[in-house]
């Protein structure tokens, strides 16, 4: 019964213990507030195709016709020795006119508040683009 118990105790701290590796990798100790994604506004999008590309994160998105720039929002947090985005839509495109292969949409590094040079990461799921019928 006794080791039991203590096996049961070590388990509990060990979860506590990771929880708080958990927060301290989401808040870090960079100056930069983090976001957790569920807090963030709008929908996780994703992607056709991503690329980090001189200073700009280039983002290749489903349009129905009528996506701008202005309907998605690139969150940065911070994560070890980089940064990670995440693009989510803040408005839904209801226009009726699809787009095979969908908008390419640009945020410059300075736009996200990134350094030039930065190492970035997309955390956005990839989604393949709609067969020709």
């Amino acid at each position: 019964m006794k080791r039991t118990v203590t096996l049961s105790g070590a388990l509990t701290i060990a979860l506590a213990m990771s929880g708080c590796a958990l927060v301290d990798r989401w808040t870090g100790d960079d100056d930069a507030p983090a976001v957790a994604l569920t807090e963030a506004p709008g929908q996780i999008e994703p992607v056709h195709a991503a690329a980090i590309v001189q200073d700009q994160a280039v983002f290749w998105v489903s349009s129905n016709g009528c996506t701008e720039k202005a309907d998605l929002l690139p969150v940065v947090r911070r994560e070890g020795g980089g940064s990670v985005i995440t693009l989510r839509r803040l408005k839904e495109d209801r226009c009726l006119e699809p787009r095979e292969q969908g908008v390419e949409l640009r945020w410059t590094f300075q736009e996200m508040g990134l350094a030039p040079g930065a190492r970035v990461s997309v955390e956005n799921p990839y989604q393949l683009s709609r067969a020709r019928g």
